[in-house]
């Protein structure tokens, strides 16, 4: 467990606070019933509940560390990057607005150009994934690893596709490899918690292409911290704003990439 005298322990406690604060907005909103709308287009879905649950996050950890930036998915950047929240008050969104329960809110602490700690709260299952850097991952305060599968044949893998799809069908040819090698994957539609369920031994590996920094910051870290690997397309340590992302458990990363990039 990570103790409070560690440097960082506030900004972590603060965070699980504001996640789950996010949390009574996402399940308000479930019950009251909430307005919807759309960004880039009629699937990219954007709901009452994902502006306020960013509203009262960013309210709560700036009013606690006042010095802090902040990148959101709704209201974009704001501070310096220094010291800056990257925060996503509802992934999955389409899930949400469908009442398909897998869908929650991520949030990371990126100092110096490096997530140092990241929080994914599942909204639904009521479970916070946590990690600060070299302390180990943790759900609900119990330690998690990776799974120890060293055959791709036989893992359990996720993916998911951008709203363009139709239009940059890039990731359907990487799905088409996957599955005509008889690979087995799922497609839940939200990638933070995809990540972290890498992170809990529950999927083995995970890819996709286009995500943004508030969709993998934290889910990333968590990942690293519970013994996983986290590289780009090429297996080159992934950065933030990569259009690649691949996570897996270690053990089956080199032959992921190769089923994904493999011609014929």
């Amino acid at each position: 467990m990570i103790g409070r005298k560690h440097p960082l322990f506030s900004y972590l406690e603060a965070m699980l606070e504001a996640a789950h604060l996010a949390q009574g907005i996402h399940r308000y909103y479930l019950e009251r019933g909430f307005t919807q709308g759309t960004k880039s287009g009629p699937t990219d879905l954007v709901t009452q509940a994902d502006r306020e649950a960013e509203e009262a996050i960013k309210e709560l950890l700036l009013s606690r560390f006042p010095e802090a930036g902040f990148l959101g998915e709704e209201g974009g950047s704001e501070g310096g990057k220094a010291l800056r929240f990257i925060v996503d008050p509802l992934d999955g969104t389409v899930n949400y607005a469908h009442g398909f329960p897998f869908y929650g809110v991520s949030l990371a602490l990126e100092v110096e150009g490096q997530v140092q700690v990241g929080v994914v709260l599942d909204t639904s299952r009521g479970e916070a994934f946590y990690a600060v850097r070299g302390e180990g991952a943790y759900l609900n305060g119990r330690p998690i690893r990776v799974t120890e599968r060293k055959e791709l044949l036989g893992s359990l893998l996720a993916t998911g596709f951008p709203y363009d799809v139709a239009k940059d069908p890039e990731n359907l040819t990487y799905f088409q490899r996957a599955l005509s090698k008889g690979l087995l994957v799922r497609r839940p539609g939200a990638a933070a918690l995809d990540l972290v369920y890498v992170a809990a031994g529950r999927l083995d590996g995970f890819w996709e292409v286009k995500l943004n920094p508030w969709d993998v910051a934290a889910g990333w870290l968590i990942v690293e911290e519970a013994g996983g690997r986290v590289t780009d397309l090429e297996g080159k340590p992934y950065r933030l704003g990569h259009r690649y992302i691949v996570a897996t458990n270690g053990h089956i990363h080199e032959a992921l990439i190769q089923t994904l990039l493999a011609q014929g």
